[in-house]
């Protein structure tokens, strides 16, 4: 199977890693006895600005035959690869996920629009994308991410030098608020697809992508001295965004239809398909 990648200048696979890591899915599905119905890539090469040295950050979701879930002693409900240089790879299983999807997770949502898919079971991704209006909750992810753009930004962005990868682990989460605020539904992975749509400042585009270019030629590691423009933009947005109205959920929201998803992909989920 191929690797399904959007715009490979800005998500870049190895081939060789790329053929390893389809590998390390098949060997997770034999070892664990599952089936893997949906795997992506996740961190700095899903979201478009990863260094040379950057590792691979596999995220997958996977669902076990009916018998595992006809117990009342639960089971384990996640698969880890021990990390290594290379390889951060793990795995939630599917009712652990769903799970996380009704309480608003965030996490999951952005898996789901991964521009790199290592594997994909059709029916599985097609049932749960359109299963997502109806359980998404702006209010919880936009929480998670004004939170996150805050802890960053206090902990890494506050000398005059700074470690370049933090200032796009600050502006993601916060143009992912952005998003939110505006009512444009659920949050892309990719950072060029939220820059696009709400950054116009001609000053911050292009403090954004020298920033972008850096980053995608430095090491993880990479210090320079800090930009004033994307601090002014932080800044300006943080203390705005807490005096603000945050986005309210839906008054009702139609959870039984990850109880029909769990239950349809247990039941008939081809163990040995490949979509």
């Amino acid at each position: 199977m191929s690797i399904n990648t959007i715009n490979h200048a800005d998500h870049p696979i190895d081939p060789e890693i790329g053929a390893q890591i389809m590998q390390t899915i098949d060997e997770v599905e034999r070892r664990h006895d599952v089936h893997i119905l949906y795997a992506c890539e996740s961190g700095s090469r899903g979201w478009g600005f990863a260094s040379p040295d950057s590792d691979y950050d596999v995220r997958f979701v996977y669902v076990h035959k009916t018998d595992w879930y006809l117990t009342v002693f639960p089971a384990r409900d996640v698969i880890e690869i021990p990390i290594d240089a290379v390889y951060d790879v793990s795995g939630w299983e599917l009712r652990k996920a769903l799970g996380l999807l009704r309480q608003g997770n965030a996490t999951l949502v952005e898996w789901l629009s991964s521009p790199v898919v290592y594997r994909q079971n059709k029916a599985f991704i097609t049932a749960i994308r359109n299963a997502l209006p109806q359980v998404y909750r702006p209010e919880r992810a936009f929480h998670h991410y004004l939170h996150m753009a805050r802890k960053n930004y206090r902990q890494h962005l506050q000398g005059e030098t700074v470690r370049l990868k933090k200032y796009l682990y600050v502006l993601r989460p916060l143009l992912a608020c952005l998003w939110i605020e505006q009512g444009r539904g659920p949050v892309p992975m990719a950072f060029q697809q939220l820059v696009d749509p709400l950054v116009f400042d001609d000053d911050l585009l292009a403090a954004i992508s020298a920033l972008l270019i850096i980053k995608r030629q430095a090491k993880e590691s990479e210090n320079a001295p800090a930009m004033p423009v994307i601090n002014r933009f932080i800044e300006d947005q943080l203390a705005r965004l807490a005096l603000a109205a945050s986005p309210v959920d839906a008054q009702a929201y139609n959870f039984s239809v990850l109880d029909r998803l769990l239950n349809e992909t247990v039941l008939h989920s081809d163990r040995d398909g490949r979509t």
